[in-house]
């Protein structure tokens, strides 16, 4: 029995996944997850993609398309790499991003992929994937069609087509160079049973295979640093608190660069002293936050603050803060003196 002949499987999703494309779900969320704008781990978010894109809702179908053609390859790529991944990914994967190199290769050595995705692109990828796919023995020998495919098609290197037969036209007249176009509604995948609202909200019911409950730390744990980079961006507070004490510097200024973030979660970071220098120096090239008084106060007692914005911001502190300041054992010695200048300073203009 070929690839193509087996029975289809149902899908297995988390249940984050199954209440989000389950019929009744709030639209907002729905929306939310076809921008990619929800704290999904990759293969989590391309399977919502997938019931999006072969589902009946024509805006949460242009979204997904929109999402998934603007993905980073680092979000995709290791979903594809998984031999445990549904073929009906890989194919829409391959309709929609089949002409760039390195997604197409992992669909191509991926050993569920179906014959139809691999006809598919060998009919519309571009040179170089085609010759990842020439290069795959087995799938010729398993669909001789994909010589055919490649031969009919315009991008192939005339090399490519000599290895398989391929005779130069008499007239030497070659066809119109055709790029692969968008995928249309008709083109994308079909999820078989999973397609629709109705069979979607059946197997919610009854028949998906539910992982365990995680909670947003150990979903974190399972991130790549894109994906916590992502989930900064664009995460509640709940993330946003979770990855500021992440030790890379990319995902905490993801955090600082969140438009959600507030300045009572500002004023919070200046004032843990294990914030990183990172978190500091964002904080300080933004006009905004250091226009508020606690974030100046904070920032002051801060070791990570450089000392010399750390002097600048003496002056602004009350008479109270400056007291503090002046006795406190925990800053630089030069703070404190600073501090009592400046002290003097104020009771000999009153």
């Amino acid at each position: 029995m070929g690839q193509n002949d087996t029975p289809h499987k149902r899908l297995k999703v988390s249940p984050q996944v199954a209440q989000i494309v389950a019929k009744g779900a709030p639209r907002d969320v729905q929306l939310s997850a076809a921008r990619g704008a929800l704290p999904l781990s990759g293969k989590e978010l391309l399977t919502v993609l997938l019931f999006f894109c072969g589902g009946k809702d024509a805006e949460l179908r242009k979204t997904a398309v929109t999402t998934l053609r603007q993905l980073p390859t680092a979000v995709v790529l290791p979903v594809l790499q998984d031999d445990g991944v549904g073929p009906h990914l890989l194919e829409l994967v391959a309709r929609v991003r089949g002409s760039e190199d390195e997604l197409a290769g992992a669909i191509i050595v991926n050993p569920q992929v179906q014959d139809a995705t691999l006809l598919h692109l060998a009919r519309t990828a571009p040179s170089a994937v085609l010759e990842r796919l020439a290069n795959h023995q087995g799938w010729l020998e398993r669909c001789p069609e994909i010589i055919d495919a490649i031969l009919e098609n315009p991008q192939a290197e005339r090399t490519l087509k000599f290895r398989f037969g391929w005779q130069e036209p008499a007239d030497d007249q070659t066809q119109a160079e055709v790029s692969a176009e968008e995928p249309t509604e008709e083109e994308l995948p079909d999820t078989g049973e999973t397609t629709g609202e109705a069979d979607i909200d059946e197997e919610i019911d009854g028949e998906i295979e539910e992982e365990g409950e995680l909670s947003k730390y150990q979903i974190s744990l399972t991130l790549k640093v894109s994906e916590k980079i992502k989930m900064g961006l664009t995460g509640d507070k709940e993330w946003r608190s979770l990855l500021t004490k992440d030790a890379n510097k990319l995902v905490q200024a993801g955090v600082m660069k969140n438009p959600r973030i507030t300045d009572g979660e500002v004023v919070a970071i200046a004032r843990n002293k294990q914030s990183s220098d990172e978190m500091i120096r964002l904080i300080l090239l933004n006009k905004d936050w250091m226009k508020l008084y606690e974030i100046k106060k904070a920032l002051v007692m801060h070791p990570k603050t450089p000392l010399p914005k750390a002097i600048r911001m003496v002056p602004f502190l009350n008479q109270k803060d400056l007291k503090d300041l002046a006795r406190s054992r925990n800053v630089q010695t030069i703070l404190s003196t600073s501090a009592r200048k400046e002290l003097e300073r104020k009771a000999k203009r009153s």
